[in-house]
Formats: structure tokens, C-alpha cells, sequence
């Protein structure tokens, strides 16, 4: 039965592992105090969590079980359980559980008792941030360790390596082209598996009547879409439409067509022309209004167009927001509004604002409204906020030329004598 070489060539010692070094000392520590805590390992695919997961259940002597929470079901934890103290269990069970977000609350409670007792040891593996999908009962018994993307220069001691293997398999001295290694290591995304699956499939894909000759054309054709990490439902999603929004926000328009390019290239327009059109609002604000309007015509040419021609007017809206003045002015004094109304803190609709239900000639004047646009300038003093609040303050004009010209406009207007000095 075929087995992927990504498989096969597993590392079984730290030593052979590549990457993580910012975790491996400390896990090398704890399996050599023979005491081995419930641990949750978080990070992308291919990074290495089952094959530490792997080596950490060889040296502790215990006995492993595997579950893909993908395909297991209660049953199936039932019959671990029901093996321990028991001699097919005699010193407990490590559980090695991947993708643990796809338990639901009831499979991971479960699981409590045991880990309780330390009659289970649990390593569980997610690719997703673990305090949004563990339960916090298994987050508190466990300790989480982040794998990190492993770089391209770690990536190629694996491409090297498979390769070699390969070669002595087939009793060949293959000939690689110049960047082969390089490209395959920098194109897989930081995911090894993905890295050495791409040796094997171009090695099987370059053997010709002479030998083994392994191209980068080749190599790139195999690995055109591969160096980018994209789950619509995944962290890296979010990732990186946080970080569209904070290099706008920054006002970095190189950082911020970067990311855009990262969700055209996923193919995830949706994704971008709700976050500009948020930033606009949110970010640019009051500094530039007509971002606003700006930005919701590119959105609408771009979901028109679609792609690949969808990409210049997102491009416009991107490079517009990060090169615009910025202003949270709005966003701020709207969410401290509804923090008070949350908190309670509303009160009664002064009566001259309230709403006039009788057609009753002069009732405006009865409430006491004042109706602006019978004065100067359009304004006068009145008082609009409950009484509970009257002198509460939500909105402060931003450092910004446009916001500072509406200050000074209404400065003079609610204050003559400033006029007069």
C-alpha cells in the first residue's frame, strides 16, 4: 500500500525535527522529567505538532491512542476509557486527539474526569487559536504550546533530505537545476508535509530513460499556488484581514495592497470589499467623508467586474484609505453612546423633543421645542440629551482640517463672542 514519503520519513528524534526551536528546548525538558502534563499544540499544518505529538508518546512509555476529532464520535472515547486499569492500559493512556475544535463541549467534557486523575494524558493539536474552540475545563488542565510556520532556510534541510532518500531509492544521482530546493522551500507556505509532498511528486513527475533531472520549471509549475495559507473559516483569515485593516489604519498603503493581494489571490473579494468599506467608515471617518462614497463605488465596479479586473478598483480603495487623513471620532462617541445605553444610562426623551401625535395647531410651541431653522445660522441653545445625562460628551472633534473646520464653524456660531474677540 503506498505511503506519502511526508509519512514515511516522520522524524522520531527532536533532533530531526525542523523549526520550532523557540519550543523544543522545553519540550525536550519535560519528556526527559518523565512527567508529562496535558498539552494543547496550536498552530498551521505541517509545522510539526504530530510528529512531536509522536515522539513525546515513544518516550513516555505509555500507551497511544490516536483521534481525528474530524471522524471520532463519543463511542469512541468510551472505548479508550473503558481500557484503563486494565492490562492493555497498565500505566494509563496518552490520547493524542487532532483537531480538537471539532469536538463539541459534551466530547471534550468527557474527557475531564480522566485528565483529572491523570489516568489520560491528553495531547491535543488544532489549527485554530485554542481559546476560541477548547472548552475552558481542558484549556485550565492544559498547557498550549504555538507552533510556529517553519521557515523557508529550516524547510530546506527537509527538501534536501527527502530527496536525497528518493535518490537512493531509485539508485539514481539526480541532477537539480539551480533554485529547485529554494523554490520548493519558499513556495510550500512554511508547512514541510506540503514541502516534501512536492519533492515526491516532482521526482516521480522528472525521471526520464537517463535519470532523474529536476527542473524548476517544473518545481514552480507543482508549487504555483501553494506558498499561501488561506482557510475562509480559519484564523489566517482573520489574520489577514486584521492586518489589511491595521495597515490602513497605519496608513501604509505597501502593507495594505500586500494583504489585499493575499485575499484576491484566495479568490475572497467579499472578504475585502466588507473590511474597506468598515475601514472607511471606522478609520478615515470624518477626516475624509467622501472616502465613504469613494470606496462603495469601487466595491460595487469591483463586485461587477469580478476578477481578475476586480482587483484595480480594490487596489484604488485600499491605496485611497491608507493615504487618507484618518479619524475614529465617529466610532468612538457611537460606541461610548451605547456602552452608557447598555449600562443603563438613558433616561426620559426631554418633552419638547418628543413626538407630536395630535394634529394640534401651536402643540410645538406647548412642548417647548424650538424649531432651529427660525434663527441665525440655522441653530440655537437648547437641550436635546435626558436630563440624566444633559452634559454627558460622546463626540470630540478630530485633529483632522476637515473635523477642525466644522469646530471652528460651530465655535463662532454657539459662541459669539468669540466672534467679537
Amino acid at each position: 500500500m503506498y505511503r506519502p514519503l511526508a509519512d514515511e520519513i516522520r522524524p522520531t528524534s527532536f533532533e530531526d525535527i525542523v523549526g520550532q526551536e523557540h519550543i523544543m528546548g522545553m519540550l525536550r525538558r519535560i519528556v526527559d522529567s518523565g512527567k508529562i502534563p496535558n498539552m494543547i499544540f496550536y498552530g498551521p499544518s505541517g509545522s510539526g505538532k504530530t510528529t512531536v505529538a509522536n515522539i513525546i508518546a515513544t518516550k513516555s512509555g505509555r500507551t497511544l491512542h490516536r483521534l481525528n476529532a474530524t471522524t471520532a464520535s463519543l463511542s469512541d472515547i468510551k472505548d479508550i476509557i473503558a481500557q484503563l486499569d486494565t492490562l492493555l492500559s497498565p500505566n494509563g493512556v496518552l490520547l493524542y486527539l487532532d483537531e480538537i475544535q471539532y469536538f463539541n463541549k459534551k466530547q471534550q467534557q468527557s474527557l475531564l474526569e480522566f485528565i483529572e486523575n491523570g489516568k489520560i494524558t491528553l495531547i491535543a493539536s488544532t489549527t485554530e487559536n485554542p481559546y476560541f474552540y477548547v472548552y475552558n475545563a481542558i484549556l485550565s488542565r492544559s498547557t498550549v504550546f504555538e507552533f510556529k510556520a517553519v521557515p523557508a532556510n529550516e524547510v530546506e534541510k527537509a527538501v534536501r533530505r527527502a530527496i536525497g532518500i528518493l535518490a537512493e531509492r531509485a539508485g539514481v544521482t539526480p541532477e537539480v537545476e539551480p533554485g529547485v530546493v529554494e523554490h520548493i522551500a519558499s513556495s510550500c507556505g512554511g508547512d514541510v508535509r506540503k514541502a516534501i509532498n512536492a519533492v515526491e511528486l516532482l521526482f516521480s513527475a522528472s525521471a526520464h530513460s537517463e535519470g532523474v533531472t529536476l527542473r524548476l520549471e517544473d518545481a514552480r509549475l507543482l508549487s504555483q499556488r501553494s506558498a499561501m495559507r488561506y482557510d475562509r473559516d480559519g484564523d489566517s483569515h482573520y489574520d489577514i484581514l486584521s492586518a489589511l485593516q491595521k495597515s490602513i489604519r497605519g496608513s501604509d498603503p505597501d502593507a495594505a495592497v500586500h494583504y489585499l493581494a493575499r485575499l484576491i489571490e484566495a479568490g475572497d473579494i467579499l472578504s475585502a470589499c466588507r473590511r474597506l468599506l468598515v475601514i472607511a467608515c471606522e478609520d478615515v471617518g470624518l477626516a475624509y467623508p467622501q472616502a465613504i462614497a469613494i470606496v462603495k463605488a469601487c466595491v460595487d465596479s469591483a463586485l461587477q467586474l469580478g476578477l481578475p479586473e476586480a482587483r484595480i478598483p480594490l487596489a484604488h480603495a485600499a491605496v485611497l484609505l491608507a493615504t487618507a487623513p484618518k479619524s475614529n471620532s465617529a466610532y468612538v462617541a457611537i460606541d461610548t453612546a451605547l456602552s452608557d445605553i447598555k449600562k443603563g444610562r438613558t433616561g426620559d426623551i426631554p418633552r419638547h423633543l418628543q413626538n407630536v401625535h395630535a394634529d394640534t395647531t401651536g402643540m410645538e410651541r406647548q412642548q417647548g421645542y424650538i424649531y432651529p431653522h427660525d434663527f441665525p445660522n440655522h441653530w440655537t441653545a437648547q437641550q436635546y440629551l435626558p436630563d440624566a445625562i444633559k452634559n454627558r460628551v460622546y463626540y470630540t472633534f478630530g485633529e483632522n482640517k476637515t473635523e477642525q473646520a466644522a469646530k471652528r464653524y460651530w465655535d463662532l456660531v454657539k459662541n459669539p463672542q468669540k466672534r467679537e474677540g
